[in-house]
């Protein structure tokens, strides 16, 4: 038999104390430090603008603006701000006669957060279903902004008849390597959970050359950060960027002949334009717009300019031309 006071058991004992106090420790800061407090429900949506619709993977948060009759123009934000980001531009395209959606990807504003990976075959069956819901059955004028730009570019290689253009602006180009800890299952979605997750807000701002013009930015973010998953969302979506081929990517988008424009900030810092060769060498015959003085969002900070050659672009192509 073993001894109370053999000196293997008290070592056993004291590893598991250490281990105990380890795992209260960690679950303690997790408390402290996670900032999704609450579910995302019908009565956290209750009273929210936009249309709500029950697809395969869970809720989808839309909304839609422009005559019934307009030609359709589908419009998808970027890594994590919610299609708010495309207010002025909706408004400037609903004036022009287009029929425009807008929503929010899985996992970001009031969509779902479900526990899936987030890459592009939830995105697009995400896409699909909402204008399936929506009875879009023509090819739509898509326009992806940012991670956006994995999101939609995904969309036009899988689904080339569903899309008669596609826009991209300051698009995801390149992919960065994460640290080792962050992709592993459980420690990674802990430390994600109290390092990144808690300032996903703070670095909102560097997406504008001028980020004194937008003084409720930051706090207009805020919010869908308190709904459990939202970090798991940004986690697997930075993990699946970290995977991607990109120049493989826009490769397939070009294989469409769908027509693109490319638009860019020269001052990018978020992605910075060196990185449009990927995407300028992928597609050939792609459309390319220089936008000067904007920064990550130049479709905010120069929108008028943007908002011209959007609509010079999309005349160049009406309904019914050929695009192949």
């Amino acid at each position: 038999s073993i001894s109370p006071t053999d000196p293997m058991l008290r070592i056993a004992r004291a590893l598991l104390v250490l281990v105990l106090l380890l795992v209260a420790g960690a679950a303690g800061i997790y408390g402290l430090r996670n900032p999704e407090m609450a579910a995302l429900d019908d009565a956290a949506r209750r009273g929210a603008p936009g249309r709500f619709v029950s697809l395969t993977d869970g809720v989808t948060h839309y909304d839609t603006s422009g005559p019934d009759s307009g030609r359709v123009a589908v419009l998808v934000h970027g890594f994590s701000v919610p299609y708010y980001i495309w207010d002025s531009t909706s408004v400037a395209l609903a004036a022009a006669g287009y029929r425009v959606i807008r929503y929010d990807v899985f996992g970001r504003g009031l969509s779902d957060r479900p526990d899936v990976p987030y890459d592009g075959t939830l995105y697009d069956r995400q896409l699909s279903e909402l204008l399936d819901s929506l009875r879009v059955r023509g090819p739509v004028d898509l326009m992806g902004l940012s991670y956006g730009g994995y999101v939609t570019g995904h969309f036009t290689a899988t689904h080339p008849t569903r899309v008669r253009t596609l826009t991209l602006i300051d698009p995801a180009a390149v992919s960065s390597r994460l640290p080792a800890i962050l992709t592993t299952p459980v420690a990674g979605a802990w430390f994600w959970q109290v390092m990144q997750a808690p300032k996903a807000a703070d670095g909102q701002l560097s997406d504008f050359l001028h980020p004194d013009r937008w003084p409720d930015w930051v706090d207009r973010y805020r919010p869908q950060m308190r709904y459990r998953g939202f970090g798991r969302a940004l986690r697997r979506s930075a993990i699946t960027s970290s995977r991607t081929n990109y120049p493989a990517h826009y490769a397939a988008v070009g294989a469409t002949r769908v027509p693109v424009l490319l638009i860019w900030g020269l001052q990018d810092s978020t992605v910075s334009i060196t990185h449009s060769s990927v995407v300028r060498n992928g597609i050939p015959g792609i459309e390319y717009f220089v936008v000067d003085s904007a920064g990550h969002l130049p479709h905010m900070e120069q929108a008028a300019a943007v908002r011209a050659r959007m609509l010079e672009f999309l005349a160049a192509h009406p309904v019914g031309s050929s695009v192949r």
